[in-house]
């Protein structure tokens, strides 16, 4: 007698309630795995864009912003600071990097960034194509804005003040595209970099009045002179030791008017705040999972009430109780293993559309690995099944086969 035979004919002779088992137990495994997974590839792309920055120094405000703005740029600035004093962090001897950042305008809803090569070493990309800006207003653009907007070699542009569309075109300066990156899977695939000058010289109104005067654009400018009104946004910072990390930051927001952030400590920080959210949907998707349990039990139940003299049947010609019992656990299995399969089908599935419908880069690589939360996820879904199956089995394990055979 072939148990499995009989068991996936079982469960197909049922279509209804097979289809509503496995919607149940498809639709939890799903919210779980993609929340997951999502919740891996932020933490991922959050690290990944660290890239070992110890210290943000900017204005002062919320050390929040200032790390989301300066770091993973998707807030607005705290506000500017004068860039020579920034310069003084270079001379101390506990910092090993520092890269000045000033920005303020956009090309497309691409940011465009005033900083030094210093920041491309700081990514460690490379160029695919063309060479690191040399003089103002040349620029090498991130992968994805070469991409999303067609950009080539020697192609020009103005940046539209603000960080977003609709704000006023700089149409007195062009931008011209010396060089193209790698794509690098962080957050310099979504900018527009520049020297510190050209973003200077753009908001500068003396070089709106000369521009104004000479009725053309600028193609060539003269050197810019640093005075203490010069302003940047903001100051990456790399310590030599971790001693900087204890000392810098308190230094510097109990004796100056500058802010310094910790970009570990406000993302730790930031991700207990999604956490608890992350816990009440996986919470909920836990109860979806129990209840498609329960959906099973009752598939099950009822099938077992419905085929009681065919059970009874197959005792007479020979079957043992502990072959029903493995019919009846088979089935319950081959249910849970199925939803199991289908919710992590679906959950990357999920995961590869979402960016499309966002307009995001930074998530959706289509991938079959398990992550190691996962591997906890999938026998428990698979033991909740199998619970499931636990009174339909003793049901079968009990029948009584003169009685039921007389009843018919």
């Amino acid at each position: 007698m072939n148990i499995n035979k009989l068991s996936w004919r079982n469960i197909t002779s049922s279509p209804l309630n097979t289809f509503l088992s496995l919607l149940l137990m498809t639709f939890g495994v799903g919210i779980i795995s993609l929340l997951l997974l999502l919740n891996n590839q932020i933490k991922d792309q959050l690290n990944n864009n660290l890239r070992g920055i110890d210290m943000v120094v900017g204005a002062k405000g919320s050390p929040l912003q200032l790390i989301l703005s300066s770091v993973y740029h998707v807030d607005n600035p705290t506000g500017n600071i004068p860039y020579l004093e920034t310069l003084k962090l270079e001379k101390n001897s506990l910092v090993d990097l520092t890269v000045p950042l000033s920005y303020g305008d956009s090309y497309n809803g691409f940011r465009i960034v005033g900083t030094t090569k210093q920041y491309l070493k700081l990514y460690d990309t490379d160029l695919i194509e063309g060479k690191v800006w040399k003089n103002s207003m040349e620029v090498v653009v991130g992968n994805t804005v070469a991409k999303v907007n067609d950009l080539k070699l020697g192609d020009k542009f103005y940046g539209t003040h603000g960080l977003s569309d609709g704000g006023h075109i700089h149409d007195n300066f062009s931008y011209v595209v010396v060089g193209v990156l790698k794509q690098s899977n962080s957050i310099i695939d979504n900018l527009v970099l520049t020297n510190l000058e050209s973003v200077w010289q753009v908001h500068d109104p003396q070089e709106h009045d000369c521009s104004s005067h000479d009725h053309h654009h600028h193609d060539h400018y003269h050197p810019y002179e640093i005075t203490d009104q010069t302003m940047i946004t903001a100051m990456l910072v790399k310590f030599k030791s971790p001693v900087g990390l204890i000392q810098l930051p308190r230094k510097i927001n109990e004796t100056t008017n500058l802010q310094a952030a910790v970009p570990t400590f406000e993302i730790n920080r930031l991700t207990n705040l999604f956490g608890f959210g992350v816990q009440t949907i996986n919470s909920i998707a836990l109860i979806i999972i129990i209840v498609s349990g329960f959906s099973i039990f009752i598939s099950l139940y009822n099938s077992l009430k419905r085929r009681r003299y065919e059970l009874a049947l197959i005792r007479v010609h020979g079957a043992s109780r502990w072959q029903l019992v493995r019919l009846v656990i088979l089935e319950g299995f081959i249910l849970s293993v199925l939803g199991t399969i289908f919710g992590l089908l679906i959950s990357r599935l999920a995961l590869y559309i979402i960016p499309i419908f966002i307009k995001s880069t930074s998530i959706g690589n289509l991938s079959f690995d398990l992550i190691n939360e996962e591997l906890i996820l999938i026998p428990i879904s698979i033991i909740i099944g199998l619970l499931a199956s636990l009174i339909p089995t003793i049901m079968a394990y009990n029948i009584n086969i003169p009685k039921t055979l007389s009843d018919a």
